[in-house]
């Protein structure tokens, strides 16, 4: 059976569309989150069958009107069915600039407010319940954002939260993401500060030149870590002084970890309630190749899990590991030789790996991996 089983009704126009139809019954349907209100003599002169209805405003009766449905009402602060992956916007609404404080009011704040309130296992069957359809519409949505990508387009950036704004390996990996983003690929990282915002960062500023990107840094140097209030004040400033509309990036990020803040700079975000998820996507998404910057046990754990689906071809693709920042990966946290001993053995097979300090050479094993052809029996994710 298709993915595709229902039609998808997620915003007003879609919606006009399907109740403006001629057939009195309308069949297989899913609404999420949209007004059916609005057109009130409308959407009862029609009957539904095996439709289903997430999040949405219905006209008193409607239900009488549908046989063999689906009703998922609105369940609080933590749950709205999203049509839509959120927004810098979205997840900042009442956010007044020069005025960190106002952080507090915004969405983002108040729904981690309520997660810990409720506690991160919480024995709240409707509050399980709750995120558990949250996540799985960020899950839907994730999923027609990326159809119109090509699989090996989509590169992934791992690495440390605590990555300072005024640290060299800060700029390198906005410099690399820029390269990349400009080259066609859509970069994705956890969402978050250090080597995620610098990720989007470079994302951001594809296209502009290196007076606009040495600005840009050093407004966002007044504020270097993500525990300063000016940190997400110095990024609402850059993104007002330089607005991208031509490319885009993809932060995944976890309320898990809702202490530290979602970057700004990503122009689509997937923000999830159950980490693992997450996690799991982030490896599953970035076919195109994964670069992985000096990170600790989050990161760790990141490749390992990456170096299973590889070894594994669990998707019938093995995609490329990069390490950049080679005495990093070889002394301080030696996984390389780790690796490439595995690898040597055969305890490991099929990993593609570099190692390199040389942002270029990131860029052309990415650029040839995505000139080869999709192996024979390869299956979409």
């Amino acid at each position: 059976m298709s993915r595709q089983n229902y039609k998808d009704i997620r915003d007003d126009w879609q919606l006009a569309k399907v109740l403006h139809q001629q057939e009195e019954e309308i069949r297989r349907c899913a609404f999420q989150n949209v007004n059916l209100t609005a057109e009130t003599p409308l959407s009862l002169s029609h009957t539904y069958h095996d439709c289903v209805f997430l999040g949405c405003t219905l006209p008193k009766g409607f239900k009488r009107q549908c046989t063999d449905s689906l009703f998922l009402p609105r369940m609080g602060e933590t749950f709205s069915y999203r049509s839509h992956l959120y927004t810098a916007e979205d997840l900042y609404d009442e956010y007044e600039p020069g005025h960190p404080e106002s952080l507090h009011r915004c969405f983002d704040a108040r729904v981690y407010r309520h997660y810990l309130k409720m506690g991160k296992f919480p024995a709240n069957i409707k509050e399980t319940l709750a995120r558990t359809l949250h996540d799985h519409s960020i899950s839907d949505c994730l999923h027609d954002f990326l159809e119109t990508r090509t699989v090996k387009s989509l590169v992934g950036v791992m690495g440390g939260h605590a990555i300072r704004r005024d640290q060299p390996g800060f700029e390198q990996i906005v410099q690399l993401s820029k390269k990349l983003t400009e080259d066609g690929c859509l970069m994705i990282s956890g969402g978050g500060p250090g080597a995620m915002e610098a990720t989007h960062l470079g994302a951001w500023m594809a296209g502009r030149n290196t007076l606009e990107l040495q600005d840009a840094l050093h407004i966002l140097r007044t504020a270097p870590d993500y525990d300063q209030p000016e940190w997400l004040d110095t990024a609402m400033r850059t993104r007002q002084r330089y607005p991208q509309a031509d490319y885009q990036s993809l932060g995944i990020p976890t309320w898990l970890y809702g202490h530290e803040p979602t970057t700004p700079f990503a122009t689509h975000i997937a923000k999830y309630f159950d980490n693992s998820i997450r996690e799991d996507g982030i490896l599953t998404i970035a076919m195109g190749g994964i670069i992985y910057t000096p990170g600790s046990a989050g990161t760790l754990q990141e490749i390992f899990q990456e170096a299973v689906q590889n070894h594994y071809l669990s998707y019938g693709l093995s995609s490329p590991m990069i390490f950049l920042g080679v005495d990093y990966w070889s002394r301080e946290m030696p996984v390389w030789p780790l690796l490439t001993d595995l690898t040597r053995r055969g305890k490991y097979k099929n990993l593609l790996l570099t190692l390199t300090d040389d942002t270029d050479e990131v860029v052309e094993v990415i650029r040839r991996f995505r000139q080869l052809p999709l192996p024979e029996g390869f299956a979409l994710p």
